[in-house]
């Protein structure tokens, strides 16, 4: 009963271990979030077409229900900038960036996102992730993060290029425009990137990208800021996140119902892989459908309280780690503390230069790209780089959530590629005498003399509709070349054998059968033997084919050829089993 319990509310498995100790611990992480995320929430609206403060809503609702719905004990959801750039490009072809009707869209699409991710953990899909290479997430990151650079290089530069243009577009207007940049904008977003750099590098437990904006702010006041067309934020009201409702009209859930799946997928992409990234250091296990549950709830309670789209933040869940956060409360008191500066300190938001926001997107952005993976990627797998370079253009030159698509079917493409040729190893006994087992040895690795009328092979993935053509063309080509009829599958290495194998294997041991030999199996593992007893396989080829190891199935199929007079010729004798065969008298004769 009280494991049915925790399903539906998991912070009960957790909660128990909460103690002075641990919170103390959770608090000094969380006040570190909470600074952190203060910039970065404001930033990442930015990004994503909001006014600021819905950055900030979002880094208060996001992070408490994922933390108390989800399954890692650091993860930090919350605003991130890849799903910000999303939303972004998906809600301004219907409305005007900043405007009520915009965010009213935003916040409808943060919603369906929500019942999507939620939707796929009920339905316990989380191992869907699994299946969806990493390589995605870092070439799709590294295209987003250029493509906020891009958007950003008009504040910096202080010059105007029009709202909605493509990358290209973007670029040409920038170069046409490069002769009216105002110098005075630039100062500020160079000084306050030089300011946000430096403190980093000398001072990394400092909140750099806050103190980076309050320089810039210093700076424009000290520049006469409005006598060079320096603009500013503006005032970022006061309070907690105000009660919302999203569009629930069919025709606007029809229209953001693609764009929100989009979102959805790549929020749970980032939330797994850096719940799973993280666990590895704490040697926590993570539970990908609760996490599908509690991000997907995390988003549709958000959406009710003018809370966008969000997910796990590496940056955040990074440093909630190191900073010592031992449970979920570190992420709830996060939240916490950041409602409390907010209401006390964001009235000096005005004080904010747009080019220093700008400044501070353009290191973001910066961060964003994996230098290091992509490089490895490149240098050590083709098909990998194929995924990273496709969606990384795709997200460049193509309308975004496309691009995660394109990423996603790629990534499975090439999966079921890898999964439709599985492993097929030819083994053959040790024929070294200090062995006394049968020791079966793989042929290509160790050269070993092979039985002339029993060919011993090792399936090493599952049998299903996608590997069967690779399976068959390996039995058939066995009996055609090698004129071996019988054929014993090693199947310890095999998970799934599924109908269409089924069918597949009852048909070569027929085709066997009839030209004299058999098709047998060895180790099949109790789940997969439970599954194809339902099936006609076992009785349709016999349950005498079906051996619990390899050592049984040797002894009796020795066994059964001596029986069938196959042995009394063969000068191999490569089995333990045929040491006490008399030789042939063609052997005696030529000794």
């Amino acid at each position: 009963m009280s494991l049915k319990v925790e399903r539906i509310f998991p912070f009960l498995a957790w909660i128990g271990s909460v103690n002075r100790t641990t919170l103390k611990a959770d608090l000094i992480a969380g006040f570190t979030g909470a600074v952190i995320v203060l910039p970065q929430g404001v930033a990442f609206a930015v990004i994503a077409g909001l006014p600021p403060e819905y950055g900030l809503y979002t880094a208060m609702i996001t992070p408490i229900v994922a933390a108390l719905f989800g399954s890692s004990l650091h993860l930090i959801s919350g605003p991130t900038t890849a799903i910000s750039i999303v939303i972004f490009s998906a809600v301004s072809k219907y409305a005007v960036p900043g405007s009520p009707e915009f965010v009213n869209l935003a916040l409808t699409m943060t919603f369906l996102a929500g019942v999507y991710q939620f939707a796929l953990g009920v339905a316990r899909m989380g191992h869907l992730v699994n299946f969806v290479s990493h390589t995605v997430v870092v070439g799709f990151t590294a295209g987003a993060a250029i493509l906020i650079a891009t958007s950003q290089i008009k504040n910096i530069l202080g010059i105007y290029v029009p709202r909605g243009e493509s990358f290209i577009d973007t670029w040409i207007d920038v170069w046409r425009g490069i002769g009216d940049t105002n110098i005075y904008i630039l100062m500020v977003a160079v000084a306050t990137l030089a300011t946000a750099i430096l403190v980093k590098r000398f001072y990394p437990s400092l909140p750099h990208l806050l103190i980076a904006l309050i320089t810039g702010g210093v700076i424009a006041a000290s520049l006469s800021s409005q006598d060079h067309g320096i603009t500013f934020v503006g005032a970022i009201p006061g309070r907690l996140p105000p009660p919302s409702v999203p569009d629930f009209s069919y025709t606007t859930i029809r229209q953001l119902a693609p764009e929100a799946f989009a979102v959805a997928l790549l929020g749970l992409i980032e939330a797994v892989s850096i719940s799973r990234s993280i666990a590895t250091k704490s040697h926590q296990r993570i539970n990908g459908n609760q996490e599908f549950i509690g991000q997907g709830l995390s988003n549709i309670v958000g959406s009710f309280f003018s809370s966008y789209a969000g997910s796990g933040s590496f940056t955040r869940s990074g440093i909630n780690y190191a900073a010592g956060a031992k449970t979920p409360m570190s992420g709830i008191f996060a939240a916490l503390i950041l409602m409390l500066i907010v209401v006390l300190i964001a009235p000096y938001s005005r004080y904010i230069p747009v080019a220093a926001m700008a400044g501070v997107i353009m290191l973001v952005a910066y961060s964003l790209i994996d230098q290091g993976q992509i490089k490895h990627v490149l240098e050590s797998s083709k098909t990998e780089s194929a995924i990273l370079l496709t969606t990384f253009f795709g997200t460049l030159f193509l309308e975004l959530e496309f691009a995660i698509y394109l990423g996603v079917f790629l990534s499975l493409v090439i999966f079921l590629a890898r999964t439709s040729t599985p492993d097929i190893v030819v083994l053959a006994p040790d024929i070294d005498p200090r062995y006394h087992k049968h020791a079966l040895v793989d042929v290509s690795t160790k050269p070993a003399v092979q039985c002339p009328q029993l060919k011993i092979i090792r399936v090493d993935m599952s049998i299903y509709f996608g590997s069967l053509n690779h399976i068959q063309s390996k039995i058939h080509k066995i009996t055609k070349q090698d004129k071996i009829y019988d054929i014993l599958i090693i199947a310890e290495g095999i998970n799934l054998i599924d109908l269409a194998g089924t069918e597949m294997l009852l048909h070569e041991a027929e085709r066997l059968d009839a030209m004299g030999g058999g098709l047998y199996f060895a180790g099949i593992k109790p789940a997969v033997y439970e599954s194809i007893s339902k099936t006609h396989l076992i009785n349709g080829i016999g349950n005498a084919h079906f051996f619990d190891d390899k050592k049984e199935a040797i002894i009796k199929l020795t066994r059964l050829l001596r029986m069938q007079g196959r042995c009394e010729n063969c000068t191999a004798r490569v089995f333990k089993e045929c040491k006490d065969l008399p030789m042939p008298e063609t052997a005696k004769a030529a000794e």
